[in-house]
């Protein structure tokens, strides 16, 4: 079957959309990395619940949360990428995958950073 492109503008960003959930609902149900990282934003979207965080500290939350999601699945994304292009291990291809995790690692910290700025001070109040 050949792929044909959609040119209507609704009918193909409703196609683009459908395709965009099915794929977070692939990384979060066969991704274990993307699992944990979806786990740890729902608990942090309780903690913002539970110390009732400001407006400002729910958009850096909520944009570190989708940070994090963002590049994991990107990570992902190449992972694959490689490991179908290069089945077997590959010097210059484990380098590339490393770079993807690398990225994924710098956004985790930027969100745990963003994490203890909002909830150390909440927690020393208790």
């Amino acid at each position: 079957m050949e792929f044909q492109k959609d040119n209507t503008f609704l009918t193909g960003r409703l196609k683009s959309i459908s395709y965009a959930f099915k794929g977070a609902f692939k990384l979060i149900k066969t991704e274990h990395s993307v699992m944990v990282q979806f786990s740890i934003g729902i608990l942090m979207i309780f903690a913002g619940l539970y110390f009732g965080i400001s407006k400002t500290e729910w958009l850096f939350q909520t944009l570190a949360i989708g940070l994090v999601m963002s590049i994991e699945g990107l990570n992902t994304a190449v992972e694959k990428i490689a490991d179908f292009i290069h089945p077997t291990y590959h010097e210059r291809i484990g380098f590339i995958k490393d770079i993807a995790a690398g990225a994924v690692f710098f956004a985790a910290l930027t969100a745990i950073a963003i994490g203890l700025i909002i909830y150390i001070p909440l927690l020393l109040q208790v």
